[in-house]
Parts: structure tokens; sequence; C-alpha cells
């Protein structure tokens, strides 16, 4: 079975060579952090933009429940003007029959 000594100078070597490899992995990880870093702001404009077109549209929902309450305002009114002119026909058809007879 080969079997390898592991010298000084080996050793060295091999801790230099890990190292560099460790120091490789840590600047990949700043890239990776840099790019969250990156991600994070973007979604924070995106979470920004969404609450501004929200408001928006809670503004423009508030103008329309306005429209909404001036329809059922007119409805209102009509309703009462129909009913008021129904009373009125039949008072009328009762005052016709009254002389008629």
């Amino acid at each position: 079975m080969y079997r390898m000594a592991w010298t000084d100078e080996r050793m060295d070597d091999f801790a230099k060579h890990t190292d560099q490899r460790f120091d490789a992995v840590d600047q990949r990880f700043q890239q990776v952090d840099r790019r969250f870093d990156r991600v994070d702001a973007d979604m924070r404009a995106l979470r920004d933009e969404v609450k501004s077109g929200f408001a928006k549209i809670d503004e423009r929902f508030s103008k329309l429940d306005e429209k909404f309450s001036k329809v059922d305002e007119r409805f209102e009114a009509m309703q009462r003007l129909m009913l008021q002119s129904s009373v009125l026909v039949i008072v009328a058809l009762i005052g016709l029959i009254a002389t008629q007879v």
C-alpha cells in the first residue's frame, strides 16, 4: 500500500493552498452579498411602487363610492317620485269615479 509522507513543507503548501481557496470562496460570497443587496434594494423600490399604486387605487375607489352615493340618491328620489305619482293617479281615479256616480 502506498503511503504519502507529509513533510512540514507539504503541510505549509497545503495550508497555503487551502487559504487561497477559502479566500476565493470569501470573494464569491462577497459578490453574492452585493447581489443580494441589489435585490433587496429592488424589492424595496418595488414595494414602494406597489404601495403608491394601491394608494392611487384607494383614491379612485373613494371617488367611485362618492359617485355610487349620488346614484343611490337619484334612485331614491326616482322611487319617491314614482310613489307620489302612483298616489296621485289613484286619488285622481277615485275622484273621477266619485264624480261619475
